[in-house]
């Protein structure tokens, strides 16, 4: 089997490969290429930090080529050196500007130029680039923003024509059980069929339950094109991210206060609501275990649900439309392969007390690796909601790594360096001889030893002629 993959993404390779994913999404509905950039190009995209930002058509061709040429190393942003201010703009011209920019906050850049040509800061406006002078201002953390807010992106209704296109994900939380426990159940939808892949029930958003239910599809049903979330918590995890780049799936995050992409999954939670889940809140007979909820919710998609008749597919029930989908289903490459795209790695720095931080839990390394920088593997599979799944490669081979246990730490003994074995011990390996030193010859050589075979007498020239 080999190895796990080393992927490091950063929020920025994140957000371009979503990006470059709704350009994709779009080709794949029929849109030529030229259309699908402009479109995606019009809209208000936000980044993994809550960012509202927008990307030109010049940068998404950008981006489109480098991700087909490196895949995700071409989304890696190119280092280059930093500049306090700029090197190119005087000290004099950069406090004018961020004091004409604190007195007037709606002054344009080209407005600012003209007005420090006014005042013979500069010689002409025209010779300096507009986009010059804003990367200086953002260096200086002078607020370039306007204060209008962007208009709306396009919204629109959308169904893919073909099965395993797109994949809908959504949580939906209901209560359980007498004690009215509160659960949350994950449900992935075919979004052209409509037909019901997998649930798995937890008890809050979390992406754990999120990639076991993806892999659990790929293994029934095959490869996805495109997945499509809303922005819970449970899809925030980088972990999502990395599985979905690895496995070539292309991520869709839905915009908030968009019915137009939420629509189809918040019709199917209504009437899992109306169906099964409302049923459940105080039953005595309901066990509210994650597992028992889970097997009565997959009867009741499997069974029930996939072969009711649906308004939306002209009558027909969504296991008929799925089935009778001529699109073939792309299993995964191998099991192996599968796996290894959910394991995800981190770096991190051992500390010399042999401990690595994972997420706010400082974890323990074997000796050996203090002040080494270490890839640590992430089993996803593997992961629960109380214990992550680490794996450290030592000696060769991948060890799973635990939380620090302190108080054990306290009570075991330490480890001794091996020494020499001379003093009448056992098992030591024997130090190697040290050097003789000058001053050690010279001793030797004045002060023998009288064990030497002459007695420390060496003979004379008096001894020889008698």
């Amino acid at each position: 089997m080999p190895g796990p993959r080393t992927l490091l993404l950063d929020e920025e390779v994140c957000f371009r490969y979503r990006i470059v994913s709704a350009v994709r999404a779009l080709q794949l509905g029929g849109t030529g290429r030229a259309a699908a950039v402009r479109l995606v190009a019009q809209g208000v995209h936000v980044d993994e930090a809550g960012h509202r930002r927008r990307v030109s058509e010049r940068t998404l061709y950008r981006w489109l080529a480098a991700h087909a040429d490196q895949r995700l190393a071409g989304l890696q942003r190119r280092p280059r050196p930093r500049v306090q201010g700029s090197a190119v703009l005087g000290p004099e011209l950069l406090a004018f500007l961020q004091a004409e920019r604190e007195r007037d906050r709606d002054a344009s850049i080209p407005e600012l130029l003209r007005r420090a040509e006014a005042e013979d800061i500069i010689a002409s406006a025209r010779a300096l680039d507009r986009s010059t002078v804003w990367r200086a201002m953002q260096r200086l953390g002078i607020e370039t923003r306007r204060r209008k807010i962007p208009g709306a992106a396009d919204q629109r209704r959308f169904r893919y024509p073909s099965r395993m296109q797109m994949v809908l994900a959504d949580f939906k939380h209901f209560r359980a059980g007498v004690r009215r426990a509160r659960r949350a159940a994950i449900y992935l939808l075919d979004d052209a069929s409509r037909y019901g892949l997998d649930v798995l029930v937890t008890t809050s958003e979390q992406a754990e339950p999120v990639l076991h239910g993806l892999h659990e599809v790929i293994c029934d049903f095959g490869m996805m094109d495109l997945l499509y979330w809303d922005g819970g918590p449970g899809f925030r995890d980088g972990d999502v991210l990395s599985v979905c780049a690895a496995l070539g799936v292309g991520p869709i995050r839905g915009q908030a206060r968009y019915p137009e992409g939420h629509g189809a999954i918040e019709r199917f939670n209504r009437s899992a609501k109306a169906r099964v889940l409302r049923a459940l809140d105080g039953a005595p007979e309901v066990d509210a275990d994650c597992a028992a909820l889970t097997l009565r919710l997959r009867h009741d998609l499997s069974e029930v649900y996939n072969h009711l008749p649906h308004e939306a597919l002209d009558g027909q029930s969504p296991y008929e439309r799925f089935h009778q989908d001529p699109r073939p289903l792309r299993p995964a490459r191998s099991a192996a392969w599968l796996r290894e795209c959910f394991c995800v790695s981190l770096q991190r720095r051992v500390s010399n007390d042999h401990i690595v931080p994972v997420d706010g839990i400082d974890y323990e390394v074997p000796r050996g690796h203090a002040g080494e920088k270490v890839v640590l593997v992430r089993r996803l599979l593997e992961r629960t909601a109380d214990t992550d799944a680490l794996y450290l490669r030592h000696h060769g081979k991948l060890i799973r790594i635990h939380p620090v246990d302190l108080a054990q730490n306290a009570r075991s003994r330490r480890a001794r360096p091996d020494r020499d074995d001379t003093d009448g011990g056992g098992g030591g390996e024997v130090s190697p001889v040290p050097a003789r030193s000058a001053s050690q010859m010279a001793f030797e050589r004045d002060l023998p030893s009288m064990l030497a075979p002459d007695g420390g007498y060496p003979e004379t020239q008096t001894d020889k002629e008698r």
